[in-house]
């Protein structure tokens, strides 16, 4: 993960640097209110909460949307955002005597609602509360001669149902240009009913987008 991160954050200053080339004047907008459009990549996996002898590997998804930047002076502000999201997981291992490996993609609506710390004109740094609505899961599986897939779709009228989570990180701007970086992690399942619950298998994901504001 240290290696993706790393290269991401040389080929967002290269492309920052060849981009600021071009510009003749920086504007500071940090008091506009703006839309833009992103899309990216999530890298998730998921953990268990108690602890025992689960291990799974990271797998890369789509992560794509939009978001407002809402100023509250030059300093502070407030980014709703809306993304489709891909996370997930792959596992192997043995079972009767065969391996076998698994992918499960899961996707989301994911609606970020984050505080935006503005110290320069150039980056924002951002935290705030997730909610996220499962819309599809896959999952492929491969053991011996057996190959399935299975997948369902979810359907969601209660916006009370969610998945309750964190999500940070930063955007670094220029002029038009939001390259960002975030990392998340899910908290509990909210049921619908006023009741919550604690999943044991909890979504956790790093995520790279490059995305353009008006």
């Amino acid at each position: 993960m240290k290696n993706v991160i790393l290269m991401f954050a040389m080929v967002t200053l290269a492309v920052t640097n060849s981009y600021a080339q071009t510009v003749s004047l920086v504007t500071d907008n940090r008091e506009k209110l703006l839309f833009g459009l992103k899309v990216g990549t999530n890298l998730s996996n998921v953990y268990d909460t108690q602890g025992e002898n689960f291990v799974a590997d990271s797998k890369f998804g789509l992560a794509a949307g939009g978001f407002v930047s809402i100023p509250i002076g030059t300093y502070f502000g407030i980014q709703p955002e809306v993304l489709f999201s891909q996370k997930g997981y792959k596992s192997s291992g043995m079972f009767l005597g065969s391996s076998y490996s698994m992918t499960r993609t899961t996707d989301y609506l994911d609606i970020p609602i984050l505080v935006a710390l503005k110290p320069i004109e150039n980056l924002t740094m951002l935290f705030g509360p997730q909610y996220s609505y499962l819309l599809k899961q896959k999952d492929d599986f491969t053991g011996g001669s057996l190959t399935t897939t299975q997948e369902q779709i979810y359907t969601n009228d209660n916006i009370r149902k969610n998945t309750f989570g964190f999500t940070g990180g930063a955007d670094l701007n220029v002029v038009h240009l939001v390259i960002g970086l975030r990392a998340g992690w899910d908290v509990q399942n909210n049921n619908g009913d006023g009741t919550s619950t604690t999943p044991r298998y909890k979504n956790m994901w790093y995520q790279a987008t490059i995305g353009y504001r008006f």
